[in-house]
């Protein structure tokens, strides 16, 4: 198997997310640039972001690989769910684009494999976010470039509590399964033990979002240990 170098470069790395959600204070490209530029020097090996205007900022700031997605709406196939999204992404300057690999109903009424053919026939890095191993599965074998256990836990990142961990079950499964593939480890991994667990658990590379660039969750888990 070929790996591309990009996604070499990732390996055993650590991913941050740096994403704000709609209404909060946060929400603008220039300062979610500055903080992917500031997990840039703290060590991050490539930023994960949403939305057209995030990414192109981002990829203005930056000198680490962008992985790029577009969110649209809240329910069932959000993630980058169609081929004009994907496209919309790599014009905006993402070096991998992330897609909902899921077998769920798609707002354009096609397949994971009909986005993802026209991708590879134009040479876009693809990574699938994935909630079950029948989802990984499908995806390596259709030719994802990587997979992620992103979509496993089932909630928005920002549902979650600190207590809350990674799905290494799912992770240590794909990872026996297809040994030397990049499978990514993403959601809920909100301490540095997890993030080492979860590369402990075979992961390729950890994305880190909530607990590093979510500052109203992270505020909200500490008032939460002083109130109980």
């Amino acid at each position: 198997m070929t790996v591309d170098p990009i996604i070499q470069s990732l390996k055993g790395k650590l991913i941050v997310s740096v994403q704000a959600y709609q209404g909060e204070p946060l929400r603008r490209p220039e300062i979610m640039a500055t903080m992917a530029r500031a997990c840039e020097l703290g060590g991050a090996a490539a930023i994960r972001c949403q939305g057209l205007s995030d990414i192109a900022a981002i990829k203005g700031r930056v000198e680490v690989s962008v992985i790029g997605l577009w969110k649209e709406g809240h329910e069932g196939v959000y993630i980058t769910p169609t081929l004009r999204h994907a496209r919309a992404c790599v014009m905006a300057g993402a070096d991998i684009v992330a897609i909902d690999a899921t077998d769920r109903p798609r707002p354009d009424g096609k397949t994971v494999a009909d986005t993802l053919e026209p991708l590879k026939a134009e040479g876009v890095l693809t990574m699938a976010d994935c909630m079950t191993i029948d989802d990984i599965r499908r995806a390596v074998e259709m030719g994802f470039d990587i997979v992620s256990t992103t979509l496993s836990h089932g909630v928005a990142a920002i549902d979650c509590t600190m207590a809350d961990g990674p799905d290494l079950p799912l992770l240590r499964q794909a990872a026996e399964e297809f040994p030397g593939f990049p499978v990514i480890c993403e959601g809920r991994v909100h301490t540095p033990e997890e993030a080492r667990a979860a590369i402990d658990a075979g992961a390729w590379a950890v994305v880190v979002g909530t607990a590093i660039t979510h500052p109203t969750s992270i505020t909200s888990w500490f008032k939460a240990a002083l109130d109980a």
